[in-house]
């Protein structure tokens, strides 16, 4: 009876705070993603934040003296109903709620979650992921990026590269060599400072669908006070493998969660035509759309198990590479068979139609989907070890 109530109330409260605007579908431009520098697109979408943010909804998973809802799993899964019954849009997305939040709930320090986790779940701070670097990739314990203790403080120098947002962002959260004489795994430490520091400076990286959400970002002789360490000296790879289960979650459900999707049957109706039987006249993308619907649905299915399992109460671990390789390779199928079915009319780069163009930049952007958060070889190689045992 407790959870019909919540349920009501919580029906009740949507329908007078969601604005009509908040209930369309979202695109990527239409991302509340917070900060400093965030403009909001609408009044609505500045309103639909802060209602959210003043309720703990924005997290509602996260405890309530830390800026979040405090609710249960089950009413965590009420929540999302509701809103998706409505079709109201995220109030906010942010590096802070996916990846960083996690690490600080697990390994922070009381003063690091009362200072940094009300801000995250308000929208305040938009935080970027220092991790990868030219020669760290893949390998990423092989890091070079230094933190020299000086007495009152680390000076960070190094190079990150694919930060994503770090032109945009408020503060990074990084990864720091600060023990040079450990092994490569225990020799790193996890560094949150200020992207205004003197000494830090970003390129972004124009990836081949003209967007740039990527950047390179330096560091020289960047000023970092030690109590800005999550965890503690070298303990930075534990903490980076922990995030990277959350960021590997997002990375497979985006396709799912974030964005409206298309109606690929719609569209290849449109672009083929039917045959006289009523169906798409072309039995090749009938049956590769056909398969591809399937395991959409099986997909779909897998991250309402997978949400029930975390409400629960359990970590992901090792699986969170079994959503990043589904997911990624997905949606990288969803963008082939999009412009498949649209042919030439939709392999055009720009127009004038408000979306000419925007298949083909979003099929050439799903192929880095499998490689950011670790590459789909990277993410076998992890379930084969983790989870199926298989020897090396």
């Amino acid at each position: 009876m407790a959870l019909d109530e919540f349920r009501s109330n919580t029906r009740d409260w949507l329908e007078a705070n969601c604005p009509a605007e908040m209930r369309t579908p979202m695109g990527e431009d239409d991302i509340c993603w917070g900060g400093h520098t965030f403009v909001f697109r609408s009044p609505a979408q500045k309103h639909w934040l802060k209602v959210m943010a003043d309720k703990g909804w924005t997290v509602p998973a996260w405890p309530k003296a830390y800026g979040g809802g405090g609710l249960s799993g089950n009413e965590q899964k009420v929540l999302a109903e509701e809103m998706q019954r409505i079709n109201a849009r995220p109030p906010l997305q942010s590096f802070g709620i996916w990846m960083l939040g996690p690490a600080l709930l697990q390994f922070g320090s009381e003063a690091q979650k009362c200072h940094y986790l009300p801000q995250i779940a308000r929208g305040e701070i938009r935080w970027c992921q220092g991790y990868s670097e030219p020669g760290a990739g893949s390998d990423l314990a092989g890091l070079q990026t230094k933190g020299v203790d000086t007495g009152a403080y680390f000076e960070v120098t190094g190079q990150k590269i694919w930060t994503s947002y770090a032109d945009q962002a408020d503060w990074i959260f990084c990864l720091v060599r600060t023990e040079p004489d450990e092994k490569k795994h225990t020799g790193i430490s996890f560094l949150l400072f200020d992207m205004q520091s003197e000494g830090v400076s970003t390129k972004p990286i124009k990836l081949i669908s003209g967007a740039s959400p990527f950047c390179e970002t330096f560091f020289d002789a960047v000023k970092v006070p030690k109590d800005q360490i999550v965890g503690g000296r070298g303990q930075g790879w534990t903490i980076a493998k922990y995030l990277l289960t959350h960021e590997r979650e997002m990375i497979g459900a985006s396709d799912s969660a974030l964005f409206a999707k298309s109606d690929l049957t719609e569209d290849a109706v449109a672009a083929i035509g039917l045959d006289e039987t009523g169906r798409l006249d072309d039995p090749m993308l009938r049956a590769e759309l056909g398969q591809f619907l399937v395991d959409e649905m099986c997909f779909d299915a897998h991250l309402e198990m997978t949400g029930a399992y975390m409400r629960a109460g359990h970590e992901l671990g090792a699986r969170s590479a079994e959503l990043k390789y589904l997911g990624t390779e997905l949606n990288k199928r969803r963008q082939s068979l999009r412009v498949v079915a649209g042919g030439s009319d939709d392999l055009v780069w720009e127009g004038t139609a408000n979306d000419a163009g925007q298949v083909t930049k979003d099929w050439l952007r799903s192929k880095a989907n499998t490689i950011e958060g670790g590459t789909s070889e990277v993410m076998l190689s992890i379930l084969s070890k983790a989870v199926l045992k298989l020897p090396g």
